[in-house]
């Protein structure tokens, strides 16, 4: 994919869709494009997060893990950003992250992506938009979890 080619589309990544075309072919130089095959796990929760990834093509589930046990929170594909909470946390990642089928990525890098919040007010707001949406889903879905937990009680 060419320079062009890969500057449209990042246009196309909603959080990125506001910036000028000078800042999203310094995003593609920064970053490296990653291919990750179906059942790989690029994101592990519980470790350090050191890049964000971009999904330009294919779709990834997003699991939390305990044990034996792992609940599944959602899908992401492309267009879409993972990895961000461990970014601006500085902490360790939340959930893990597994290609449901091939994937091509965009790593882009901490350093990158502190220094676009640092600069870059509406890209700061349009992260802050992107997590509260993430939030409002999550927070959505497990409603639905303790409304089916809730059913499964009163019939018992």
């Amino acid at each position: 994919m060419g320079l062009q080619q890969e500057v449209q589309t990042l246009r196309m990544v909603p959080m990125f869709s506001q910036l000028d075309p000078a800042r999203l072919k310094l995003i593609s130089f920064a970053s490296e494009r990653v291919q990750i095959m179906p059942g790989e796990e690029f994101i592990r929760e519980g470790e350090e997060g050191e890049d964000a990834f971009v999904l330009l093509s294919g779709r990834a589930e997003v699991t939390l893990e305990g044990g034996e046990t792992h609940v599944k929170l959602g899908e992401v594909a492309e267009n879409q950003i993972v990895g961000m909470i461990a970014l601006l946390s500085h902490g360790r990642r939340t959930a893990t992250v597994r290609a449901l089928e091939p994937l091509e990525c965009l790593r882009l890098p901490k350093d990158v992506f502190h220094q676009m919040v640092r600069d870059l007010p509406d890209f700061a707001l349009a992260v802050m938009r992107d997590l509260s949406d993430a939030l409002e889903r999550q927070t959505a879905h497990f409603r639905e979890v303790l409304d089916d937990h809730a059913d499964r009680d009163a019939k018992h």
